[in-house]
């Protein structure tokens, strides 16, 4: 716990195998007080890897549902285990579990009820290995973004990311698409209902092992993308209604 606010820290798994290991190995369980895994139904040994290594929490589905689907699972089981602080960390070691504590203490502290790693402040993405043409598109559609939606965020495509239980409670995520849109989706919502976001510093690593979408599906992305930023300048303006917003 930190202030007396337990932590729980997901990791949504899709063939995560090689790295899952060395992910939960520096992971601070001075401060994490459970660990889920959600395997979106893998085709390699990331359940038996998840037992070997003594995590309790894990959640198979029986088809794979998607990035966003789960993220859903992985929300769900958090909050039903009593969560306060959230993190979603990869396990496939693209993001360093060394920023769980400050990223928590954030939130925990009551600075920020929202938390980013990002990969853009400071020089981490292209040192990282990030390729040209992400990081290209990475910085051109959070310029745009920042633009419809009136915010700053340096980038709004990382998937390192903590949440305050009270953020994830007031939101229909569950409402959102089962695909990788849904990060955006979910930030457009947290913006609309009025939480701030906090960013840090976020070094990030890109190698075989890592898990990333080839270009056409990031193609797709980035429409997504477009399509969910409108759709929140839409409803600001009082132009539209989108259902990304409806209970809000």
């Amino acid at each position: 716990m930190i202030n007396c606010q337990k932590v729980i820290v997901v990791l949504p798994a899709y063939n995560a195998a090689l790295t899952l290991e060395k992910t939960c190995r520096e992971i601070d369980r001075t401060i994490v007080d459970e660990i889920i895994l959600v395997d979106d139904m893998s085709m390699d040994n990331t359940i038996q890897i998840a037992k070997a290594i003594g995590l309790t929490h894990i959640i198979r589905h029986e088809k794979n549902k998607g990035y966003g689907g789960n993220q859903k699972s992985c929300y769900k089981k958090a909050l039903e285990l009593g969560g306060d602080i959230i993190v979603m960390l990869h396990p496939d070691y693209q993001y360093t579990p060394a920023l769980i504590k400050p990223m928590v203490s954030l939130i925990a502290n009551k600075v920020y009820p929202v938390v980013l790693g990002s990969r853009i402040l400071g020089k981490g993405a292209l040192k990282g290995g990030m390729p040209m043409y992400k990081y290209i598109s990475n910085r051109l559609l959070t310029a745009i973004q920042n633009l419809l939606m009136r915010q700053k965020l340096s980038e709004y495509h990382t998937g390192y990311r903590a949440y305050h239980k009270d953020v994830l409670l007031s939101i229909p995520f569950e409402n959102n698409s089962d695909d990788f849109i849904f990060d955006n989706e979910i930030l457009a919502q947290i913006f609309y209902k009025g939480f701030e976001i906090a960013e840090i510093t976020c070094p990030t690593k890109y190698f075989d092992e890592a898990s990333s979408i080839n270009f056409s599906r990031s193609m797709k992305y980035g429409f997504g993308v477009l399509r969910v930023s409108f759709q929140y300048f839409f409803q600001k303006t009082g132009i539209a209604k989108s259902r990304l917003f409806k209970s809000l």
